[in-house]
């Protein structure tokens, strides 16, 4: 059974390496025999030696995704250093708050772009690559706002939506080449992103008050969903939203 999870050998690239989600999920990885490329806008160096002190290379890539110009390069940095790829995590995204009434177009075009047209060049240009190779998977960073709307977060929500609905469509050109495209929709977690919620303190109750597991999800409540989907073990699961929640939508 422990092979089906076992990522030994196996290349993987995550976007949005350097704090938060990102961080602990490619941590998880790493647990599982993965070695990693570790791609972020400031650079990935605490989890890089995080990563190294568990047996595994690492390759630290700065880049900032907000365009798909850096694409190409981080792939072919992959593949000099360790000649495949195996699995890509799009994780890379911001948030933007505001009433919708108020909303920018440049806050909706900077969230859209790196939240959802970045996740699908990125998969774009690994799965021409992975299409050569036996062991494929692409998995996505979605939201429970892929479900829900939210508040005072219009793009975002857009832009999760986007995600999982990219998730089911690729899945549906590419699970007939052997690659496996599915997503991950976090809860609230305690992150960067959701800091201003969790100083609210009438927001932070009442989210709270929904979740029945009674807390924030952390970054290590992500490890075991991503090398789930990452691994052998989820090699008949296609175009699928894995939910991680502490059963918030299930209230």
């Amino acid at each position: 059974m422990n092979n089906l999870f076992d990522l030994t050998g196996k290349v993987a690239i995550v976007t949005g390496a350097n704090t938060g989600l990102g961080a602990g999920m490619a941590l998880g990885l790493a647990d599982a025999g993965a070695d990693l490329v570790l791609v972020s806008r400031l650079g990935s160096s605490k989890t890089k030696e995080e990563v190294k002190k568990k047996g595994r290379k690492a390759l630290d890539v700065i880049a900032d995704l907000s365009t798909t110009s850096p694409i190409q390069m981080i792939v072919e940095r992959a593949l000099l250093e360790f000649g495949k790829i195996d699995i890509l995590v799009n994780n890379a995204g911001i948030i933007r708050r505001a009433p919708a009434i108020e909303f920018s177009e440049r806050d909706w075009d900077e969230v859209m772009s790196l939240n959802s047209k970045t996740v699908f060049f990125f998969s774009q240009a690994v799965a021409k690559d992975m299409m050569k190779r036996k062991y494929r998977k692409i998995i996505n960073i979605s939201s429970l706002l892929a479900f829900q709307g939210g508040i005072l977060v219009p793009s975002y929500a857009a832009s999760k939506g986007a995600v999982a609905q990219l998730t089911k469509a690729l899945a549906n050109e590419w699970a007939s080449c052997g690659i496996n495209v599915n997503a991950i929709a976090p809860g609230y977690m305690a992150t960067d992103n959701t800091k201003p919620l969790r100083e609210d303190s009438v927001r932070s109750k009442s989210i709270l008050d929904r979740i029945p597991a009674g807390r924030w999800g952390t970054p290590d409540d992500l490890k075991g969903a991503i090398v789930f989907l990452a691994s052998s073990a989820s090699d008949y699961m296609n175009g699928h939203v894995l939910v991680v929640d502490g059963g918030w939508m299930a209230r």
